[in-house]
Parts: C-alpha cells; sequence; structure tokens
C-alpha cells in the first residue's frame, strides 16, 4: 500500500500589530513565522507609543498581579526616563529627593479625611 502525499499550498495569514514590543520579541516571532516586517522609530514616535504600552502593561499587572508584569513596568518606565533626558541612576536620584522632601508609601499611610476649620 502506497501513501501519497498531496502538497497542500501554504497559507498566509497577516497579522497586523502596529505597536512597539520589545527587542527580542521580533526574534522569537520569527521562529513560528516565515516574515516579520517591522521599523526603528524615532524617539518622539517612540515615547508616544511607549505611554500607550504603559497603560496596557498597568492594566495587565492589576488583573494579573504579576511580578512579571512589574517589570515590564519598570523596562517602559525606565525607557521613557532615557528618551526625556535621565538615565536609571538620575532617575532614582529624583526618586530618593521626593521620598526625602514628600515621603513614600513604606508606612502603608491612607487619608481618609481632612477637616478644615474656619473661624467665626
Amino acid at each position: 500500500m502506497n501513501t501519497r502525499l498531496e502538497s497542500t499550498p501554504l497559507e498566509q495569514t497577516r497579522f497586523t500589530t502596529n505597536r512597539f514590543e520589545l527587542e527580542e520579541i521580533p526574534e522569537n516571532i520569527k521562529k513560528s513565522v516565515r516574515e516579520l516586517y517591522h521599523k526603528t522609530a524615532p524617539d518622539s514616535d517612540f515615547l508616544i507609543e511607549l505611554e500607550k504600552k504603559l497603560d496596557e502593561e498597568l492594566k495587565e499587572c492589576q488583573e494579573s498581579k504579576s511580578i512579571e508584569e512589574l517589570a515590564d513596568i519598570l523596562e517602559i518606565i525606565l525607557r521613557i526616563s532615557e528618551i526625556r533626558g535621565k538615565n536609571k541612576a538620575e532617575l532614582e536620584v529624583i526618586q530618593n529627593n521626593k521620598r526625602i522632601t514628600h515621603g513614600g508609601f513604606e508606612k502603608n499611610f491612607f487619608l481618609l479625611y481632612t477637616l478644615f476649620i474656619k473661624k467665626v
């Protein structure tokens, strides 16, 4: 008994994402698809998309409670900071200065309400 395999034409499906990704994502995609089309954007365009991506990752983090999503958020924040002219060390200095002047979130302080009293 001879078994004959018939050749089937390849089906092509185009997925349009139009979004910025981590640099390794295209390499992972290339393993499962034939072709990948991408571009490198100028910082001004990339900043706009990073801000959208920050919203997306924040929602994912809130839903999943995943520490990996927090890492993605940090990666985005660091890149936004670089585009705005501050490297990680400079951003940390700004963060520490704000903590000194305004405090941080270490004490879990939750303001219930305030009362304003007027002299009559």
